[in-house]
């Protein structure tokens, strides 16, 4: 295998302590956040040589997350010291029947402000077999709109595959004057593999697809893979929600000559359900990237995601013995 590469931005999380509102106490917990960061470390914690590509400010907020990444095994050499702030994002952890809750305070980040042309393709994606993007960077702004469309060309022209997860936050794209479907349109169009579910391609297609049940999420697989050619593969889950501390998950990947389900699992006393989704993608793309077929990749993804709720922080930081001890099942203690 070669280098996988992800190309976003890192942030810093704050979290009151515990399941606190913000403020209730003068204290946080601050975490190395970012989708794509929390896919790269979750790779490289299962072995693969894995990459990031960013920006942050040459300060002490900036240091903290290029030391977490290093020390979990990313490689942090494409990621680079500019002028600007450090992005930033509060979280504060819901309970029982309150949900959780996210503040953005990330406009004008250092990574937001870097121009398309900031980056290095050549060298960035030399010895890449892939590179990762998510619909949170063109969310940013315009010029976070521009410099994924060039990373994904860069890609595209040297013949790098891209994964693509739709991440759509309605909060960023809503903060300037931005057109999602077209925009998103545009990267998937270059992408074979997406993560995303049934809400994410009625979106891009402008058509209304119901996820309740198998058949009607192949019908909007299906729909997706007839409106984007370069697509071979959609993963997702499904999640239900009994209370903000107990969900039941389930993952699915389709492909154009089938689809791969898996049972539901439930998952209670969760600890931190942000960084799921993310962890589901890594699953996924280290099942893949071993060689497992479709339903054994998304049963591994379907265990990281699952683990993770299990973890404070944004990022999975599990090892294949993890995933394994999960798939065979059992809760008493290992000795």
């Amino acid at each position: 295998m070669g280098r996988f590469v992800a190309f976003g931005e890192i942030m810093l999380r704050l979290s009151p302590p515990g399941r606190e509102l913000l403020l209730q106490t003068p204290k946080f917990d601050v975490w190395t956040a970012g989708a794509e960061a929390n896919v790269a470390t979750a790779l490289a914690c299962l072995g693969h040589n894995s990459a990031m590509v960013s920006a942050v400010p040459p300060t002490p907020l900036g240091d903290a997350p290029v030391r977490a990444l290093r020390g979990f095994g990313v490689d942090t050499r494409g990621i680079q010291r500019r002028e600007g702030r450090m992005g930033l994002y509060f979280v504060m952890t819901g309970a029982g029947l309150r949900a959780t809750d996210v503040i953005y305070d990330r406009a004008g980040s250092a990574f937001a402000e870097a121009p398309p042309d900031a980056w290095d393709w050549d060298g960035l994606l030399a010895g890449a077999d892939r590179l990762h993007l998510s619909g949170i960077t063109p969310a940013l702004g315009q010029k976070g709109t521009e410099a994924a469309l060039s990373a994904a060309e860069a890609a595209q022209a040297r013949g790098v595959p891209i994964s693509f997860d739709g991440n759509y936050r309605s909060r960023l794209w809503e903060a300037w004057d931005s057109d999602p479907r077209t925009t998103l349109t545009r990267l998937i169009s270059k992408a074979d593999i997406l993560f995303g579910n049934h809400r994410d391609i009625s979106l891009l297609l402008g058509e209304r697809f119901d996820g309740d049940g198998p058949d009607r999420r192949r019908e909007a697989a299906e729909a997706a893979f007839e409106a984007f050619p370069q697509l071979q593969l959609i993963a997702s889950t499904a999640r239900h929600l009994d209370n903000v501390d107990h969900h039941r998950l389930s993952a699915r990947i389709d492909a154009r000559d089938g689809a791969a389900q898996t049972d539901e699992v439930s998952v209670a006393g969760i600890v931190d359900r942000i960084g799921a989704g993310d962890a589901f993608t890594a699953g996924v793309l280290h099942g893949l990237r071993t060689g497992q077929d479709i339903d054994a990749a998304a049963r591994t993804g379907l265990a990281l995601t699952c683990l993770k709720h299990s973890l404070p922080g944004d990022a999975s930081v599990f090892g294949q013995k993890d995933i394994d001890a999960f798939l065979a099942g059992g809760f008493d203690v290992r000795r």
